[in-house]
């Protein structure tokens, strides 16, 4: 599998007339990288970067200061309860209302702020989560089965029975996760759902709390950052600890919910916006650009990729970027990320774009090229896949029906995105009905804990081979081997 090369082609000696020195130290690296395979870069298209981000390092170093920093303020929060959530969000929001709960008359009065024609697009939007996430739920079904005579076997989907939702909008009302997370909740029956979302401008913002009621929250906090996360899970004088927390959230939220995590559940790390676009020359660079500082403007450190195999493309994408920076009304956060966190990796073949995508395990990955279901079948590390020019990313942020609550930090390796499925907890249970079945399994029971050494458990089985298979097991014995009981 090819290694992303710390190799900047958009070097002026990589394209300069001493263009030999760049072709020997690229083919130095790129024979390394593919273990004494000789091959020269101009006879194929090396794995490079036309641009990088920050360095691992200096990411680290940032990462050790929120730690710290989200470490004190849950110690605050455990130690002084609602003293500390009020000062904390006084300093971070400049908010101290009479009661961060609001009662069901502010609720009303905030919904009727908000425009027919918005309340219109809301529904809209929340009908396509509620109506995907019922689909997925009606996908899992409880189990019974008898395995052996007499032998029951099952599982039960089970609700989580208290969950607080995280809806971020300090900077940006995030109308949307409302309907991922509240919504996707309430499908799954969840008895307790609360939500918090941050002031905007100072107030409660009228959109977001409507998605949250529309979507069935029975607890509406204006709580922000740290301190909604922290108060959720950790419990205030006038706040009960829920047993999930779930929603995105910037790199603060993100970490006080890892800091959490086994105290109470969480969905996922789902930390700031990540996006990468696989795109060959099918498409141009208008949407490509397009695409990555769509991206990029949800905060001063959001990753945004391109993996491609045209050089041409990788340029072009690069200039229309520089444009588009011009007229965003989004530029100041969204070039800010494409500086630190914009790369532009340029490979040869569509086998190499798929290994380099894998290891990058991006949170949204765009794909436009000639053969996007074939990267819908080899790809199996990512958060949610875009498939074709046609839809976007910001389809599956707001309305498309697909959660937008994805892995973010390379998790996508080991769980996928927040889905009615993680609101539910999957329990076995088993039934031994008749006599001879409970011998029968005690017998096997038996031997195979004295096999292991645990002799309490071998007496588990043999009280129950003795009283319904009739046999006199001795005390701290395993229980006899007889053909009749294969």
């Amino acid at each position: 599998m090819p290694e992303r090369l710390a190799v900047d082609l958009a070097s002026p000696e990589r394209w300069s007339p001493n263009a030999e020195l760049a072709n020997q130290r690229l083919h130095s690296a790129f024979r390394a990288v593919w273990r004494g395979r000789r091959v020269s870069v101009w006879e194929e298209v090396v794995i490079g970067h036309l641009k990088s981000a920050r360095t691992a390092a200096e990411r680290h170093d940032d990462e050790l200061k929120v730690r710290e920093t989200v470490a004190n303020i849950l110690a605050d929060i455990e130690g002084r309860g609602d003293v500390a959530v009020r000062e904390l969000s006084q300093k971070f929001d400049s908010y101290s209302p009479p009661s961060f709960l609001l009662s069901a008359s502010e609720i009303e009065a905030l919904v009727n702020r908000v425009s027919t024609k918005d309340m219109r697009d809301i529904r809209f939007a929340h009908e396509q989560v509620r109506n995907f996430a019922q689909i997925q739920r009606d996908s899992m079904k409880d189990v019974e089965v008898e395995t052996l005579p007499g032998v029951i076997l099952g599982h039960r989907h089970i609700p989580v029975q208290s969950v607080g939702c995280y809806v971020p909008g300090g900077k940006f009302p995030m109308v949307a996760s409302a309907h991922m997370s509240v919504a996707t909740a309430s499908v799954a029956k969840v008895p307790r759902i609360i939500a918090a979302t941050p002031p905007f401008k100072g107030e409660p913002n009228p959109a977001v709390i409507a998605a949250m009621k529309l979507g069935g929250a029975h607890e509406i906090y204006v709580i922000g950052g740290i301190q909604a996360i922290g108060a959720m899970a950790i419990g205030t004088e006038t706040i009960k600890p829920v047993d999930m927390l779930v929603g995105p959230g910037n790199a603060f939220v993100a970490e006080a919910k890892r800091q959490l995590y086994g105290r109470v559940g969480i969905d996922l790390f789902a930390g700031p916006t990540e996006t990468m676009v696989i795109a060959d020359e099918t498409v141009d660079a208008e949407i490509c650009a397009t695409d990555l500082l769509g991206q990029a403007e949800h905060g001063y450190n959001s990753p945004a990729v391109l993996v491609t195999n045209s050089s041409k493309l990788a340029r072009d994408t690069l200039s229309e970027i520089e444009r588009l920076l011009t007229i965003l009304p989004t530029a100041e956060t969204a070039s800010k990320s494409w500086e630190d966190f914009g790369e532009v990796i340029v490979c040869d073949t569509y086998d190499e774009m798929l290994a380099v995508a894998n290891d990058i395990v991006s949170e949204h990955v765009q794909v436009m090229t000639d053969r996007d279901n074939w990267f819908l079948e080899n790809m199996h590390s990512y958060g949610a896949l875009f498939l074709g020019p046609r839809t976007n990313v910001a389809n599956g942020d707001k309305v498309i029906g697909t959660n937008h609550t994805l892995p973010t930090k390379k998790a996508g390796r080991y769980t996928g995105g927040l889905w009615v499925g993680k609101f539910l907890k999957t329990h076995s249970y088993q039934k031994v009905l008749t006599d001879e079945a409970a011998a029968l399994i005690g017998q096997y029971g038996s031997r195979l804990c004295m096999l292991e050494g645990f002799v309490g458990h071998a007496e588990q089985c043999n009280v129950r081979v003795r009283r319904y298979g009739g046999l006199n097991v001795p005390y701290g014995a395993g229980a006899p081997y007889r053909e009749a009981a294969e």
